[in-house]
């Protein structure tokens, strides 16, 4: 069991303040404004979703969860985000607790998927990873009347990754389980300043973040792996989840893009001198 590292911190480990708290996700300024419809049943392949604490990237998340409730439900979440604490990738088969209750993996697509040999079961790696945990409040708050429906993969991917084999792999097991699946992607978009070690421009600061985030984001929109991944290397770009997103353009090839949200923390503190970016991107 992968007890919740992050209750208390990134979002409230109290149950009904946590559900109060994602419901205000929904209806800030900055979100949605109204919960999801579950009549609702639009096509949803993935979601680039941030994963910072909920106070800063909640509401922008919640324009992301917004679609994936008002999509049809999948027999499987697949929840990818970067290792930040490991250049390792791996998937763990280990069940989540959070405050709401507990997410289990669906272990025969594991034990499938890792007898393939490109992505290794690796359960330390997930251990203080914060960027698949936040997700899952979500999903619960989504689906309450169902919690023992949901079952994730959750998988880190790091610089070993070999992007092409692990899509095929997983490509392989869908079909060979018969499974539909969501991909859910977890990453944040530009982190600026000193606190970041990244300090490309000094002036016009806001700007410039929107300028370099926009480039990123216009490369997600005509799904072009290869043009992303020449910015991320040419900027150095400290998209955290580049890798993650990288996977989802090779893996569904075409699809309609939508950028629902964007805003950074410094829109919300005025502060720009350290910032961090967050997007809700859909991808149809």
């Amino acid at each position: 069991m992968r007890q919740s590292k992050f209750a208390g911190s990134f979002y409230s480990a109290a149950p009904t303040v946590l559900e109060e708290q994602i419901k205000e996700c929904f209806l800030d300024e900055n979100g949605p404004g109204d919960l999801p419809a579950s009549s609702f049943k639009q096509p949803l392949k993935a979601v680039i979703v941030p994963h910072a604490s909920f106070q800063f990237s909640g509401p922008c998340a919640a324009w992301s969860y917004k679609a994936v409730a008002e999509a049809e439900f999948p027999d499987l979440f697949i929840l990818i985000g970067p290792s930040h604490a490991y250049p390792i990738s791996g998937f763990t088969i280990e069940p989540f607790e959070t405050p709401f209750g507990i997410v289990r993996v669906d272990q025969n697509f594991a034990r499938i998927l890792g007898e393939k040999g490109n992505l290794k079961q690796n359960s330390i790696i997930h251990q203080d990873e914060h960027c698949l945990e936040v997700q899952l409040p979500f999903l619960q708050f989504l689906f309450k009347k169902n919690l023992e429906k949901i079952k994730i993969l959750p998988i880190l991917l790091s610089q070993d990754a070999d992007l092409q084999k692990i899509v095929l792999d997983i490509k392989e097991t869908l079909v060979e389980t018969g499974k539909k699946a969501m991909f859910i992607i977890s990453s944040d978009f530009t982190h600026y300043g000193r606190r970041f070690h990244y300090v490309p421009f000094c002036t016009e600061i806001k700007k410039n973040i929107y300028k370099l985030d926009e480039e990123a984001i216009n490369f997600i929109k005509k799904m072009d792996f290869l043009g992303f991944e020449k910015f991320i290397h040419k900027n150095i770009a400290t998209i955290c989840g580049a890798t993650p997103i990288s996977f989802i353009l090779r893996f569904l090839g075409f699809a309609k893009v939508d950028l629902e949200q964007y805003y950074t923390s410094g829109d919300l503190t005025n502060d720009y001198k350290n910032s961090v970016s967050y997007a809700s991107i859909l991808f149809r």
